[in-house]
């Protein structure tokens, strides 16, 4: 690939081995996660490569799925390579921070804008970061469609009482399932009802629990119902039919752990997103058993903190 005289075209080879990027401030859970031979790309960064095919990483904000190695001489042919494996990139800076600077002025580029709920997520965007003066890693495909997993909504700053409905919005985004009109969901530990709030607005209809009372403003709505009761002293075959569980509590993995299976085996059919929290050691052995579900996955969202989201969302649900 020639593009001036007397200059020699860039070398692309494959890198050998399958790039992940750790959620921001969980370097180590991510290394502890993807165990031996897991080693920084460049010292000091957020990216670690694992020889192998790719393997779930819940504590990855992205993985890059087919990276590659390119030597160049100009930025000029580095962009222009690039724009001729993907149409979108995503710089993530880890060392050479101003010519990255440069480079990415040249590069196409995905500018991650705030994405306005319930919309589809954008369209799949590569990654890529500089190693050397001449030398940068690049994968035009990647788990995650939103630049280095960063996701950003168009918020609404008046009418949820918290924050955290950020979370679920997310969870459904990367889904690519919500629930519909009309479907029967149960939120656990709602309040103050930032979920709620958010399965509300989507037209279903909103079994509500939690000892603390709910947001004044979301117990006049009529599709919700609220049971100040603790989450883990509901029967989940007393509710009749579910379509959707959620749950944001604040408790020990084991009990959220417990509590899940019970709820699964009582309607094995309904969607499930789940947030697990953490106390001071991120203790991953509980979560075994909800990593072994079929068709479930564990991520760390974005808007995550030190806890870990379970999904499991069939794809045809009955």
């Amino acid at each position: 690939m020639r593009y001036d005289a007397g200059m020699a075209e860039p070398i692309v080879t494959p890198f050998g081995a399958t790039v992940y990027l750790a959620a921001e401030g969980y370097d180590a859970e991510l290394l502890d996660e993807l165990g031996r031979g897991a080693t920084p790309l460049v010292k000091g960064g957020r990216l670690f490569v694992l020889p192998g095919p790719p393997r779930p990483a819940a504590w990855a904000a992205n993985v890059w799925l087919d990276p590659v190695r390119i030597r160049f001489e100009t930025p000029g042919d580095a962009a222009r390579l690039l724009g001729g494996m993907g149409k979108s990139w995503a710089p993530m800076p880890v060392t050479l921070f101003r010519r990255t600077a440069l480079l990415a002025q040249r590069v196409p580029f995905t500018a991650g804008r705030p994405l306005a709920f319930p919309s589809p997520p954008p369209p799949p965007c590569g990654a890529w970061t500089l190693v050397a003066q001449d030398t940068l890693v690049a994968s035009a495909r990647c788990t995650s469609p939103f630049p280095n997993g960063a996701v950003h909504f168009v918020e609404d700053h008046t009418n949820p009482p918290s924050r955290a409905y950020l979370k679920l919005w997310e969870a459904l985004t990367l889904a690519g399932r919500r629930p519909v009109p009309g479907a029967r969901c149960v939120d656990l530990g709602s309040s103050p009802g930032g979920w709620t709030w958010a399965l509300e607005r989507l037209g279903a209809r909103v079994l509500s629990v939690d000892k603390a009372a709910l947001d004044p403003r979301l117990a006049k709505l009529t599709r919700i119902k609220f049971r100040q009761e603790s989450a883990f002293g509901v029967d989940p075959s007393t509710v009749g039919k579910v379509d959707w569980v959620v749950s944001d509590i604040i408790a020990y993995p084991e009990r959220i752990v417990g509590l899940v299976e019970r709820w699964l085996a009582a309607h094995p059919t309904a969607s499930f997103v789940v947030t697990i929290k953490f106390q001071a050691k991120t203790e991953m052995a509980p979560l075994a058993a909800l990593s072994a579900v079929p068709g479930s996955r564990l991520v760390h969202l974005f808007h995550n903190k030190h806890e870990l989201t379970w999904m499991r969302i069939p794809a045809n649900p009955e």
